[in-house]
């Protein structure tokens, strides 16, 4: 680790323990679709007038809807029956997800482009997080698998956001991935934990980075592990030497049908 390195980590972790970081906070829609969400007797016509106040956030609930993992017969072309086919919790965490998109924006290039580049890999993530809990783990939801995905990464924010002040950092690519690569697990739980995140995935963006993890049950951070290495080009570990690979109960002996899984990953975008 260079000089530069070692004093911006220093920096941002004497800014976390002195509550100096200015957090990310979670947009308005969000909060009102999970306050809706929190309404056990919401009706579909209640959440789509939730949802259908941002536009964009409703074309993107559509076009998942639409995708070739989930496409029905009949292609879905308005809000009410895209959440009638996802289903009202599913298409509250999926929504929630897609709205944290709306922060991951910067004025600077270089800022904006590793910010795109993070958000393109969640996405990715997250629609393998979503197969695999779906076809492995009937104990867990598919829509919370896709939310973990969605926010594994989420702790890179304030790292980028501090490095479009400090163009030292902005300047070297190698430095500053390392910095994010230090940071943001811890800097990731902090935020959920002040979005008030559910348990089950409040600890992932740091719990997530421990390739030896062991646990008396399988949960989310099993999933969203696997389908961060399924996404990745190359693994430092076979798949199957995982600790999670095997919580998740998934086939002993051989590999997971990697080509299927990673045609989920497009489902989000």
């Amino acid at each position: 680790m260079n000089k530069l390195a070692e004093m911006v980590q220093a920096q941002l972790l004497a800014a976390i323990d002195n509550d100096d970081l200015v957090l990310p906070t979670l947009p308005e829609v969000a909060l009102s679709i999970r306050e809706a969400a929190e309404d056990s007797e919401i009706s579909v016509s209640a959440l789509s007038k939730v949802i259908g106040r941002d536009a964009a956030l409703s074309a993107r609930l559509i076009k998942v809807v639409n995708s070739p993992l989930l496409r029905a017969a009949v292609e879905v072309t308005d809000l009410h029956t895209a959440i009638t086919r996802l289903g009202i919790n599913y298409s509250c965490n999926l929504a929630i997800g897609l709205v944290i998109e709306q922060i991951f924006h910067a004025r600077a290039p270089a800022v904006e482009n590793k910010l795109r580049d993070i958000w393109a890999n969640s996405l990715e993530v997250a629609g393998i997080s979503y197969e695999l809990c779906r076809r492995y783990t009937p104990e867990l939801k598919p829509d919370q698998a896709t939310l973990g995905g969605l926010v594994h990464q989420i702790g890179a924010l304030p790292v980028l956001i501090y490095a479009e002040e400090h163009n030292e950092l902005l300047s070297d690519p190698v430095c500053l991935h390392y910095v994010i690569e230090q940071i943001q697990p811890v800097l990731g739980d902090k935020i959920l934990s002040s979005w008030e995140f559910p348990e089950q995935l409040v600890k992932l963006p740091s719990q997530v980075q421990d390739l030896d993890r062991r646990t008396d049950k399988v949960d989310y951070i099993d999933v969203v592990q696997i389908a961060k290495c399924v996404s990745q080009r190359s693994r430092s570990r076979p798949l199957a030497a995982l600790p999670a690979y095997r919580h998740l109960g998934l086939p002993y002996g051989t590999e997971l049908e990697i080509g299927e899984l990673l045609e989920a990953r497009n489902m989000l975008r």
